[in-house]
């Protein structure tokens, strides 16, 4: 099984590294933001893309932009599924995996305790599976699925 997992960078990084040890059992690759900081949980197996602010003027712009560098990320590796902890820039890629049918698993941030993420908001209608890691979060997302921290 070949897994993409998707975060965007600082804690929501921070917690898919977690995952670390899922990933070195499959083949998997990471895809995250280009910062300042050195991603290295992941090695040579690393996506880069552009990290993007809903405020910024261009911002749609630079997120259609983001769904071709999706699409371009996902047809060349051909993941069987993706898991993601958020937030904006691992969007496309998830729609991008739902239109190929791609299995997809998403994971609220543990920083939100009981109010969802608009990452959360969109992904709840999409994932296939949908994880909080509080159970308060069960109140907000009904149909998710409590797994606990991942930290």
């Amino acid at each position: 099984m070949k897994i993409c997992f998707a975060a965007s960078s600082g804690g929501h990084l921070e917690e898919i590294t977690c995952l670390r040890p899922i990933a070195m059992e499959h083949d998997s690759f990471l895809v995250t933001e280009k910062t300042n900081q050195e991603t290295t949980a992941w090695g040579e197996d690393t996506y880069y893309l552009r990290q993007i602010n809903r405020k910024e003027p261009l911002f749609i712009f630079h997120f259609i932009v983001l769904f071709f560098k999706a699409m371009k990320i996902i047809k060349k590796e051909n993941p069987d599924c993706i898991i993601s902890t958020g937030a904006l820039v691992t969007y496309p890629l998830c729609v991008v995996c739902k239109l190929k049918k791609k299995k997809i698993i998403y994971i609220e941030s543990f920083a939100r305790v009981d109010e969802g993420s608009l990452t959360g908001k969109l992904m709840y209608k999409i994932a296939d599976l949908f994880l909080v890691q509080w159970e308060e979060m069960l109140e907000v997302f009904p149909k998710a699925t409590y797994s606990g921290g991942i930290f």
